[in-house]
């Protein structure tokens, strides 16, 4: 490899930015979110927690009357409350920081409390394997138990973290973070700005197989196709935890750059994701599917082979997608449909039984 093999040089309930959170009060907390303050501004905030959950020193939120309710009797020193929304006084040793959008604050409570990450060692651990003709940046890390590939690139600060295997002629961008036990099959391609979570598997062969003559001249047999291409993935896209993304039969499966996806994904041979695209956990796309840009995909959608979904189309959770989906659309149910079509028909459903009883059709629980 091009870097000479060096060692490695030697939000949960519990609180988890008490490391950096020591200097922060209701007021600068206020001040932070540019939000208007109501009662002390020299309260401690220690930590994030759920309203029901909280305790003296933590920050929550309130955003719809359901929580406001709450607020009386929550244990929580600070409340990001949303304009509009009526809480109760505030009362003696307690804040409120009222604002216009929770999940802007929430984003920058959660990054201003969030616990500083210790920056990997730059270099090679002992136990990593990687092959000589590997191109590692030297300001990469390779950490424990990983293996790189024959002619793999790993770009400048990106990390292997822990029994990650890079394949063949394989290539990772800057900055880039591959999660313990994620696998980059060979000359499969990742982006800067990246990160995959653990046991992600990127380049495995897709689901294509197809019917042949047994060779004992009895029936036929299913024999696998060889999935020739690879995968490549833009920049700043994120993975969630055991996903798969096949590689293409011939060509490249591909993720555009700002996408998210979340854990338990499936993707299969020559799908074409377009840029900053959300899909949710349990999501499965058949061969050759293509989403335009910002499509969003809810938890458990499956999608049929070679379906076109248009630049931000939306389908709703356990949508079963058979048919193309112009841009801009919401579709709901399976099989799939424009939502409004899918609302009239939930709500004829839901009247079936009376309508048949009326029309003396008979007793329907037999």
């Amino acid at each position: 490899m091009t870097l000479a093999m060096t060692q490695i040089d030697s939000i949960s309930e519990a609180k988890p930015g008490a490391a950096n959170s020591a200097a922060m009060t209701s007021g600068s907390l206020a001040a932070l979110l540019g939000g208007e303050l109501v009662g002390s501004a020299d309260i401690a905030v220690r930590g994030v927690a759920g309203i029901d959950h909280a305790s003296s020193g933590d920050v929550t939120f309130i955003r719809s009357a359901k929580y406001a309710a709450l607020w009386a009797k929550s244990h929580a020193s600070v409340a990001v409350l949303v304009r509009g929304v009526d809480v109760p006084p505030t009362g003696e040793g307690r804040a409120i920081v009222i604002v216009t959008n929770a999940d802007d604050a929430q984003l920058k409570i959660l990054s201003a409390l969030a616990p500083a990450k210790a920056a990997p060692a730059r270099g090679v651990d002992p136990t990593a394997k990687v092959d000589p003709t590997a191109s590692i940046d030297a300001a990469a890390s390779i950490g424990p138990m990983c293996t790189v590939g024959p002619g793999a690139k790993i770009g400048a600060r990106s990390v292997l973290v822990h029994g990650v295997y890079v394949g063949a002629e394989a290539s990772i961008g800057t900055d880039t973070v591959l999660g313990p036990s994620v696998s980059l099959l060979d000359r499969c391609v990742i982006g800067n700005n990246c990160n995959v979570a653990a046991s992600v598997v990127i380049g495995a062969d897709g689901f294509g197989y197809t019917m042949q003559p047994h060779p004992s001249g009895r029936g036929r047999y299913l024999v696998h196709i060889p999935h020739l291409g690879n995968v490549v993935i833009g920049d700043h896209v994120d993975i969630g935890s055991g996903t798969c993304i096949d590689r293409a039969k011939f060509g490249s499966t591909s993720i555009g750059s700002g996408t998210k996806i979340d854990n338990l994904v499936q993707i299969g041979h020559n799908c074409r994701i377009g840029q900053s695209c959300i899909i949710c956990g349990q999501v499965g796309l058949s061969g050759s599917v293509t989403l335009g840009n910002g499509v969003m995909l809810a938890g458990k959608v499956g999608v049929a082979d070679n379906i076109t979904i248009g630049n931000m189309a939306r389908v709703g959770a356990n949508g079963g997608v058979m048919n193309d989906i112009p841009a801009g659309e919401t579709w709901l149910g399976a099989p799939a449909m424009p939502a409004k079509e899918a609302a009239r028909n939930l709500a004829l459903f839901r009247r079936l039984s009376s309508v048949l009883k009326k029309l003396k059709i008979g007793d329907l629980s037999h």
